[in-house]
């Protein structure tokens, strides 16, 4: 999918050299696609947008919070562990 929508992109960016209006076609194009065209993710809820984990109550990838306490702590406790080991290996 991601091909044909970089091709149909390329097209349109080459046709906009003739008229201009295909070149807005060509972002118009590119923003839907990453909006909303990307399938559904194999992993976690299948809402589409990329999540961290399976189950309800887990951070997506885009950065949103989680939506249970249990998450938040799982979160946390993760981000800890990598910054202990991002010291212990850079020796700060």
């Amino acid at each position: 999918m991601g091909t044909i929508v970089l091709t149909g992109t390329v097209v349109l960016v080459l046709l906009g050299f003739g008229n201009p209006l295909y070149w807005l076609a060509a972002v118009a194009l590119l923003h839907l696609y990453v909006r909303h065209g990307r399938g559904p993710s194999t992993t976690g809820t299948g809402t589409g947008i990329a999540t961290k984990g399976t189950g309800t109550g887990t951070a997506t990838a885009a950065g949103a919070a989680p939506t249970s306490y249990k998450a938040y702590r799982d979160r946390r406790d993760q981000q800890a562990k990598w910054e202990r080991r991002y010291r212990r290996e850079r020796g700060l």
